[in-house]
């Protein structure tokens, strides 16, 4: 799964890397982003490629209430196109939720350990994301979740699941601007080639959604 993450990068490094150009109002760096927050995500509705804050944790646009969000923060990409939730968006309403970092409990004869995975070779990378829009009488809600897979060899002995990342050169296809069949989406996530990880362990500082400073990412001594 994917349940806390890191985004720590400029706003003019993010704007760069994805071919955005308009501001990310209210953008700050973060280094402890949780469920139910807002995460920047990127999509192109094929006039413009954007950039802005969705809640994490997907409400449906059928559901009755906004609950729903704080139980999908993940969908498997396995299975994702035949459930009635995801099923839609894996067509045509898929982002990326922008991180530089993601954070996973490791079981040691100690407790769990908290440590920060990245990719190898860059910094600044996407999550396959889907989102929705929810509209209630008073509120109007974009929301999204981060598509996960069974985990590889490097993340196995830390969690039996993890996010879909996105390589460099998937991430515009991922979101083009053009209607998929459900399944199609599901094959171009099996096909995608998983980059080489790193993973340094944190102290459990990070633990805490509350705790949102510099000490979450400083690597234990």
């Amino acid at each position: 799964m994917c349940g806390r993450y890191t985004l720590l990068a400029e706003e003019a490094e993010i704007l760069k890397e994805f071919g955005i150009t308009s501001h990310i109002e209210g953008f700050q760096p973060r280094f402890n982003i949780a469920p139910g927050q807002k995460v920047v995500a990127v999509i192109d509705d094929g006039k413009q490629r954007r950039a802005g804050f969705m809640k994490w944790g997907l409400v449906p646009s059928w559901s009755k209430e906004p609950k729903a969000g704080y139980k999908m923060i993940n969908a498997r990409s396995e299975t994702a196109h035949e459930k009635p939730s995801y099923k839609k968006l894996m067509s045509q309403k898929r982002c990326l939720i922008i991180a530089d970092g993601f954070y996973e409990w490791k079981k040691t004869d100690n407790g769990k350990q908290p440590v920060r995975i990245q990719p190898a070779g860059r910094s600044l990378f996407a999550f396959a994301g889907l989102w929705d829009r929810w509209e209630g009488e008073d509120e109007s809600l974009f929301t999204c979740t981060i598509l996960t897979q069974e985990a590889n060899e490097f993340m196995r002995p830390i969690h039996n699941r993890m996010p879909v990342i996105l390589p460099r050169k998937k991430q515009n296809q991922w979101i083009e601007p053009v209607k998929w069949a459900p399944h199609k989406a599901k094959d171009f996530v099996e096909q995608l080639t998983m980059e080489d990880l790193t993973y340094y362990e944190v102290s459990d500082y990070v633990n805490s959604p509350k705790n949102m400073g510099e000490e979450c990412i400083q690597p234990l001594v």
